[in-house]
Protein backbone atom coordinates (compact mmCIF):
# COMPACT_ATOMS: atom_id res chain seq x y z
CA UNK A 1 0.00 0.00 0.00
CA UNK A 2 1.52 3.44 -0.80
CA UNK A 3 0.94 6.26 2.10
CA UNK A 4 2.72 8.62 -0.21
CA UNK A 5 0.11 10.27 -2.84
CA UNK A 6 -0.67 13.19 -4.36
CA UNK A 7 -3.34 15.95 -2.35
CA UNK A 8 -6.36 17.14 -3.70
CA UNK A 9 -7.60 20.05 -2.43
CA UNK A 10 -10.87 21.36 -3.97
CA UNK A 11 -9.53 22.60 -7.53
CA UNK A 12 -5.79 22.53 -6.46
CA UNK A 13 -3.69 18.79 -6.54
CA UNK A 14 -0.26 19.46 -4.49
CA UNK A 15 2.48 16.65 -5.34
CA UNK A 16 2.58 15.04 -2.00
CA UNK A 17 -0.03 14.58 1.11
CA UNK A 18 3.01 15.78 3.60
CA UNK A 19 2.37 19.34 4.29
CA UNK A 20 4.02 21.83 6.25
CA UNK A 21 2.21 23.23 9.13
CA UNK A 22 1.95 26.91 9.83
CA UNK A 23 4.17 28.43 13.14
CA UNK A 24 3.73 32.32 14.03
CA UNK A 25 7.36 33.01 13.79
CA UNK A 26 8.50 30.04 12.28
CA UNK A 27 6.67 29.19 8.67
CA UNK A 28 7.77 32.49 6.61
CA UNK A 29 9.18 32.43 3.05
CA UNK A 30 12.93 31.62 3.79
CA UNK A 31 11.64 28.47 5.51
CA UNK A 32 9.28 27.28 3.34
CA UNK A 33 11.49 27.26 0.36
CA UNK A 34 13.66 25.13 2.69
CA UNK A 35 10.79 22.75 3.51
CA UNK A 36 9.46 22.20 -0.09
CA UNK A 37 13.27 21.51 -1.10
CA UNK A 38 12.93 19.29 1.87
CA UNK A 39 10.27 16.88 0.47
CA UNK A 40 7.00 18.74 1.69
CA UNK A 41 4.09 18.66 -0.80
CA UNK A 42 2.76 21.75 0.65
CA UNK A 43 3.77 24.72 2.98
CA UNK A 44 1.93 26.77 5.10
CA UNK A 45 2.56 30.47 6.33
CA UNK A 46 2.33 31.35 9.58
CA UNK A 47 -1.15 32.99 10.35
CA UNK A 48 -1.56 36.59 9.54
CA UNK A 49 -4.58 38.93 11.16
CA UNK A 50 -7.48 39.76 9.03
CA UNK A 51 -7.96 42.72 11.45
CA UNK A 52 -4.57 44.14 10.64
CA UNK A 53 -4.67 43.55 7.24
CA UNK A 54 -8.01 45.43 7.23
CA UNK A 55 -6.40 48.69 8.81
CA UNK A 56 -3.18 48.28 6.58
CA UNK A 57 -0.49 47.58 8.77
CA UNK A 58 2.35 47.26 6.69
CA UNK A 59 4.18 43.99 8.38
CA UNK A 60 0.56 41.94 8.55
CA UNK A 61 0.79 43.24 4.64
CA UNK A 62 4.63 41.53 3.81
CA UNK A 63 3.52 38.65 5.48
CA UNK A 64 0.87 37.89 2.79
CA UNK A 65 3.74 37.57 -0.03
CA UNK A 66 5.00 34.81 -2.24
CA UNK A 67 7.91 33.84 -3.53
CA UNK A 68 7.89 32.35 -6.84
CA UNK A 69 10.08 29.20 -5.29
CA UNK A 70 7.70 28.56 -2.62
CA UNK A 71 4.44 26.83 -4.82
CA UNK A 72 2.37 25.34 -3.59
CA UNK A 73 1.75 27.98 -0.42
CA UNK A 74 -1.36 27.97 1.77
CA UNK A 75 -1.84 31.54 3.65
CA UNK A 76 -3.24 31.17 6.78
CA UNK A 77 -5.34 34.21 8.10
CA UNK A 78 -7.36 34.67 11.13
CA UNK A 79 -10.39 36.66 12.75
CA UNK A 80 -14.00 36.74 14.12
CA UNK A 81 -15.21 39.31 11.61
CA UNK A 82 -16.95 38.23 8.01
CA UNK A 83 -15.81 41.22 5.79
CA UNK A 84 -12.23 41.55 7.02
CA UNK A 85 -11.89 38.01 6.74
CA UNK A 86 -13.39 38.17 2.92
CA UNK A 87 -11.08 40.96 2.56
CA UNK A 88 -8.03 39.42 3.55
CA UNK A 89 -8.59 35.74 1.75
CA UNK A 90 -9.08 38.41 -1.42
CA UNK A 91 -6.04 39.39 -0.57
CA UNK A 92 -3.88 36.65 -0.07
CA UNK A 93 -5.72 35.57 -3.55
CA UNK A 94 -4.42 38.37 -4.65
CA UNK A 95 -0.46 37.77 -3.66
CA UNK A 96 -0.35 34.62 -4.85
CA UNK A 97 -1.30 31.84 -2.79
CA UNK A 98 -2.93 28.57 -4.38
CA UNK A 99 -5.05 28.04 -0.90
CA UNK A 100 -6.33 30.28 2.03
CA UNK A 101 -6.97 28.43 5.35
CA UNK A 102 -8.65 29.61 8.16
CA UNK A 103 -7.39 29.60 11.61
CA UNK A 104 -9.99 28.38 14.06
CA UNK A 105 -7.26 26.35 16.66
CA UNK A 106 -4.71 28.72 17.81
CA UNK A 107 -5.35 28.36 21.53
CA UNK A 108 -3.36 31.66 22.44
CA UNK A 109 -4.97 33.77 24.70
CA UNK A 110 -4.32 37.48 22.81
CA UNK A 111 -6.03 35.37 19.76
CA UNK A 112 -8.83 33.97 21.59
CA UNK A 113 -9.72 37.78 23.19
CA UNK A 114 -9.80 39.09 20.05
CA UNK A 115 -12.92 36.42 19.08
CA UNK A 116 -10.34 34.29 16.80
CA UNK A 117 -8.48 30.81 17.12
CA UNK A 118 -10.08 28.37 18.97
CA UNK A 119 -12.98 30.12 20.43
CA UNK A 120 -14.71 30.16 17.42
CA UNK A 121 -15.42 26.43 18.09
CA UNK A 122 -17.70 27.48 20.67
CA UNK A 123 -19.97 29.42 17.76
CA UNK A 124 -20.45 26.85 15.10
CA UNK A 125 -23.16 29.64 13.46
CA UNK A 126 -19.84 31.91 13.43
CA UNK A 127 -17.34 29.77 12.09
CA UNK A 128 -19.64 28.73 9.36
CA UNK A 129 -20.37 31.97 8.75
CA UNK A 130 -16.73 33.02 8.43
CA UNK A 131 -15.58 30.05 6.09
CA UNK A 132 -18.58 30.98 3.92
CA UNK A 133 -17.43 34.41 3.56
CA UNK A 134 -14.31 33.68 2.88
CA UNK A 135 -15.02 30.89 -0.07
CA UNK A 136 -17.61 33.61 -1.18
CA UNK A 137 -14.58 35.97 -2.03
CA UNK A 138 -12.05 33.91 -3.47
CA UNK A 139 -11.54 31.60 -6.33
CA UNK A 140 -8.74 29.48 -4.70
CA UNK A 141 -9.23 26.17 -2.40
CA UNK A 142 -10.35 27.62 1.39
CA UNK A 143 -9.42 24.80 4.19
CA UNK A 144 -10.22 25.36 8.16
CA UNK A 145 -7.67 24.29 10.59
CA UNK A 146 -9.01 23.12 14.09
CA UNK A 147 -8.85 21.42 17.02
CA UNK A 148 -10.39 17.90 18.09
CA UNK A 149 -11.87 19.48 21.26
CA UNK A 150 -11.74 22.26 23.28
CA UNK A 151 -11.34 20.15 26.44
CA UNK A 152 -11.57 16.98 27.58
CA UNK A 153 -15.09 17.08 27.83
CA UNK A 154 -16.38 16.40 23.97
CA UNK A 155 -14.42 15.46 21.30
CA UNK A 156 -15.52 18.05 18.64
CA UNK A 157 -13.75 16.35 15.49
CA UNK A 158 -17.05 15.08 13.43
CA UNK A 159 -19.11 18.14 13.75
CA UNK A 160 -16.26 20.52 13.01
CA UNK A 161 -15.47 18.46 9.69
CA UNK A 162 -19.30 18.54 8.72
CA UNK A 163 -19.66 22.51 9.58
CA UNK A 164 -16.46 22.81 7.24
CA UNK A 165 -17.48 20.76 4.28
CA UNK A 166 -20.98 22.54 4.22
CA UNK A 167 -19.91 25.75 4.85
CA UNK A 168 -18.17 25.24 1.57
CA UNK A 169 -14.35 24.52 2.93
CA UNK A 170 -12.04 22.05 0.53
CA UNK A 171 -10.47 20.41 3.41
CA UNK A 172 -9.96 20.75 6.74
CA UNK A 173 -6.76 20.06 8.75
CA UNK A 174 -7.64 18.59 12.55
CA UNK A 175 -5.01 19.15 15.01
CA UNK A 176 -5.52 15.48 17.60
CA UNK A 177 -5.79 17.28 20.61
CA UNK A 178 -8.21 19.22 22.87
CA UNK A 179 -7.28 23.23 22.83
CA UNK A 180 -6.40 23.09 26.71
CA UNK A 181 -3.31 20.61 25.66
CA UNK A 182 -1.41 22.95 23.44
CA UNK A 183 0.79 20.56 22.40
CA UNK A 184 1.59 18.62 24.94
CA UNK A 185 -0.02 14.79 25.41
CA UNK A 186 -0.41 11.62 22.14
CA UNK A 187 -2.00 12.76 19.40
CA UNK A 188 -5.82 11.07 19.70
CA UNK A 189 -5.51 9.76 16.33
CA UNK A 190 -9.19 7.87 16.89
CA UNK A 191 -10.79 10.89 16.90
CA UNK A 192 -9.31 12.18 13.38
CA UNK A 193 -10.48 9.40 12.17
CA UNK A 194 -13.91 9.43 12.62
CA UNK A 195 -14.34 13.02 11.04
CA UNK A 196 -12.29 11.43 8.15
CA UNK A 197 -15.43 8.54 8.13
CA UNK A 198 -18.25 11.55 8.32
CA UNK A 199 -17.17 13.80 5.40
CA UNK A 200 -16.22 13.54 1.79
CA UNK A 201 -14.02 16.72 2.00
CA UNK A 202 -9.82 15.55 2.53
CA UNK A 203 -9.05 15.31 6.08
CA UNK A 204 -5.27 16.24 6.84
CA UNK A 205 -4.27 14.94 10.56
CA UNK A 206 -1.93 17.20 12.57
CA UNK A 207 -0.52 16.84 16.45
CA UNK A 208 2.46 15.05 17.59
CA UNK A 209 3.40 13.67 13.83
CA UNK A 210 7.59 13.06 14.57
CA UNK A 211 8.25 10.40 12.70
CA UNK A 212 6.85 8.21 10.19
CA UNK A 213 4.98 5.88 12.01
CA UNK A 214 2.98 8.64 13.50
CA UNK A 215 2.32 9.92 10.09
CA UNK A 216 1.21 6.54 9.06
CA UNK A 217 -0.86 5.81 12.05
CA UNK A 218 -3.19 9.03 10.60
CA UNK A 219 -3.00 7.93 7.18
CA UNK A 220 -4.30 4.44 8.28
CA UNK A 221 -6.90 5.98 10.01
CA UNK A 222 -8.40 7.94 6.74
CA UNK A 223 -6.63 11.17 6.47
CA UNK A 224 -5.47 12.58 3.14
CA UNK A 225 -2.40 13.81 4.57
CA UNK A 226 -0.71 14.80 7.32
CA UNK A 227 0.86 18.14 8.55
CA UNK A 228 4.22 18.69 10.36
CA UNK A 229 5.08 20.96 12.65
CA UNK A 230 7.85 21.21 15.37
CA UNK A 231 9.02 18.52 13.99
CA UNK A 232 10.24 20.22 11.05
CA UNK A 233 12.13 22.67 13.34
CA UNK A 234 15.57 21.43 12.75
CA UNK A 235 15.31 19.28 10.19
CA UNK A 236 13.33 20.41 7.26
CA UNK A 237 14.17 17.23 5.01
CA UNK A 238 11.70 15.03 7.65
CA UNK A 239 9.28 15.05 4.78
CA UNK A 240 11.91 13.01 2.38
CA UNK A 241 12.47 11.27 5.25
CA UNK A 242 8.85 10.20 5.89
CA UNK A 243 8.50 9.27 2.59
CA UNK A 244 11.48 7.04 2.13
CA UNK A 245 10.71 5.49 5.41
CA UNK A 246 6.87 4.65 4.79
CA UNK A 247 8.24 3.23 1.61
CA UNK A 248 10.34 0.73 3.46
CA UNK A 249 13.94 2.86 2.92
CA UNK A 250 16.17 3.01 6.03
CA UNK A 251 16.55 6.37 6.48
CA UNK A 252 19.51 7.28 8.62
CA UNK A 253 19.68 10.23 10.93
CA UNK A 254 20.68 13.55 10.58
CA UNK A 255 24.17 14.49 11.99
CA UNK A 256 24.83 17.58 14.17
CA UNK A 257 27.04 18.34 11.19
CA UNK A 258 24.76 18.46 8.72
CA UNK A 259 21.82 20.06 11.11
CA UNK A 260 24.23 23.08 11.38
CA UNK A 261 25.17 23.29 8.12
CA UNK A 262 21.57 23.66 6.99
CA UNK A 263 20.85 26.22 9.70
CA UNK A 264 23.91 28.43 8.36
CA UNK A 265 21.84 28.12 4.78
CA UNK A 266 19.05 29.11 6.71
CA UNK A 267 20.38 32.32 8.57
CA UNK A 268 21.89 33.33 4.97
CA UNK A 269 18.49 33.20 3.03
CA UNK A 270 17.01 35.11 6.10
CA UNK A 271 19.57 37.56 5.76
CA UNK A 272 19.16 37.40 2.38
CA UNK A 273 15.68 37.95 2.73
CA UNK A 274 15.02 40.72 5.73
CA UNK A 275 18.13 42.06 6.34
CA UNK A 276 21.42 41.66 8.62
CA UNK A 277 19.77 42.61 11.25
CA UNK A 278 16.11 40.85 10.95
CA UNK A 279 17.77 38.09 9.86
CA UNK A 280 19.83 37.73 12.79
CA UNK A 281 17.26 38.15 14.90
CA UNK A 282 14.59 35.95 13.21
CA UNK A 283 17.06 32.97 13.26
CA UNK A 284 18.16 33.16 17.14
CA UNK A 285 14.52 32.32 17.67
CA UNK A 286 14.90 28.54 16.80
CA UNK A 287 18.64 28.07 17.64
CA UNK A 288 17.61 25.40 20.48
CA UNK A 289 16.04 23.26 17.59
CA UNK A 290 19.17 23.34 15.23
CA UNK A 291 22.08 23.73 17.94
CA UNK A 292 22.03 20.65 20.02
CA UNK A 293 22.80 17.05 20.51
CA UNK A 294 26.74 17.16 20.66
CA UNK A 295 29.21 18.05 23.40
CA UNK A 296 29.15 21.33 24.10
CA UNK A 297 26.63 22.50 22.13
CA UNK A 298 24.74 24.87 24.89
CA UNK A 299 27.81 26.92 25.03
CA UNK A 300 27.81 27.11 21.44
CA UNK A 301 23.91 28.24 21.51
CA UNK A 302 25.06 30.97 24.31
CA UNK A 303 27.68 32.21 22.01
CA UNK A 304 25.38 32.44 18.93
CA UNK A 305 22.53 34.22 20.33
CA UNK A 306 25.09 37.03 21.55
CA UNK A 307 26.22 37.32 17.85
CA UNK A 308 24.90 40.20 15.11
CA UNK A 309 26.32 39.50 11.86
CA UNK A 310 26.08 36.75 9.58
CA UNK A 311 30.07 36.71 8.98
CA UNK A 312 30.67 35.84 13.16
CA UNK A 313 28.02 33.26 12.92
CA UNK A 314 30.24 32.27 9.78
CA UNK A 315 33.27 32.31 11.85
CA UNK A 316 31.65 30.54 14.89
CA UNK A 317 29.77 27.92 12.82
CA UNK A 318 33.46 27.11 10.88
CA UNK A 319 34.90 26.52 14.24
CA UNK A 320 32.29 24.56 15.59
CA UNK A 321 31.90 22.47 12.47
CA UNK A 322 35.88 21.51 12.36
CA UNK A 323 35.26 19.81 15.80
CA UNK A 324 32.13 17.97 14.88
CA UNK A 325 31.96 14.51 13.75
CA UNK A 326 30.64 13.70 10.19
CA UNK A 327 28.70 10.64 10.85
CA UNK A 328 25.60 9.69 13.42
Amino acid sequence: MSFIKPLKIGTFTAPNNLVLAPMAGITDTPFRILCLKGGAGLVCAEMVSAHALHYGNPRSGRMLQVAAKEHPVSMQIFGADEQTIAKAARQAQEQGADMVDLNAGCPVKKINKAGAGCVLMKDELKLGRLIEAAVKAVQIPVTLKTRIALNHKELLAVRMAKLAQSAGASAITLHARAAVDVHAGAPLIEAVGEACAAVQIPVIGNGGVQNAEVAKQFLQAGCAGVMIGRAAVGNPFIFQQIQAQLEGQAVPPMTPAQRLQIYQALIEENVAYYGERIGVNRSRKTAGYWINNFPGAAEVRARFVRLDTLPEIKKLFAEVLNNLPQTP
